[in-house]
């Protein structure tokens, strides 16, 4: 009897180390799950949103493995990120820290604000007027925000928010993005610290610090009922959310 108990912790034991070692291997090489803690990518990802980030995607760096590792040199399989691409990174000031933003420049670009009007290589990029862009009542805290769909060159037409096009952050000089590095924005303009921002710690971003590209949300809350109140909860997912992809 004692040695079928002791017999049976052990395959417990042994089953619960397949188990840690087969999801670390998933989330290393595969998909990694992340939650978006902040609103600068509003409206196309909200406070709330759990999403899955593809780190086969872009290559594998250090930042693939768990806690930042250092054993893999430069980056392996590098398959660089296109423009328009939403992608997860480490912070480059702090690489304990996780951002999200949308990569507008490629290494050897130029850009610049003008007047709220993003410019890549000294021509303007077209936005138009959408009602299209919903911004939920828990994003907009009372503020009223312009909508538009941004183009960018390589066809990924995406929402943007602005308050104004006369924000600290509308009108900058102009950003020469180093070879194989990338530079970050986020979607809501006024309300995001990236690659425009020298304050944010994001500047331009290495391609070693990409950790992969967000693919889809596979569940989303608005956060109104608290832990303790489960009869809540289902009053609170964001059904029309789950399982969107992400552009």
């Amino acid at each position: 009897m004692r040695s079928r108990t002791s017999g049976g912790i052990a395959e417990t034991a042994k089953t619960l180390v397949y188990a840690i070692v087969i999801a670390l291997f998933i989330r290393t090489f595969f998909y990694e799950p992340f939650n978006i803690p902040s609103a600068s990518m509003v409206p196309t990802l909200l406070v709330g949103d759990y999403l899955f980030v593809s780190k086969f995607s872009y290559g594998y760096s250090r930042y693939s493995l768990p806690f930042g590792l250092p054993l893999i040199p430069g980056r392996l399989f590098f398959t660089p990120p296109k423009r328009g691409d939403v992608v997860v990174f480490k912070l480059p000031r702090d690489p304990s820290i996780d951002y999200i933003k949308r990569v507008i420049g490629l290494p050897g670009d130029r850009i610049q604000m003008k007047n709220g009007i993003l410019n890549i290589n000294d021509a303007p990029v077209t936005r138009e007027p959408s009602e299209n862009c919903d911004v939920p009542p828990e994003e907009a805290r009372g503020a009223v925000y312009q909508r538009y769909w941004e183009n960018l060159p390589g066809g990924v037409r995406h929402c943007i928010l602005e308050m104004s096009d006369n924000a600290s952050l509308d009108n900058t000089g102009v950003f020469v993005v180093p070879p194989e590095h990338y530079f970050m924005m986020g979607d809501n303009r006024d309300n995001s610290a990236d690659s425009r921002d020298p304050n944010s710690g994001v500047g331009y971003v290495p391609a070693i610090n990409l950790v992969g590209r967000a693919e889809f949300i596979f569940f989303s809350t608005n956060g109104y009922a608290h832990w303790w109140e489960p009869w809540n909860w289902p009053f609170t997912i964001r059904y029309d959310r789950l399982f969107k992809a992400i552009h």
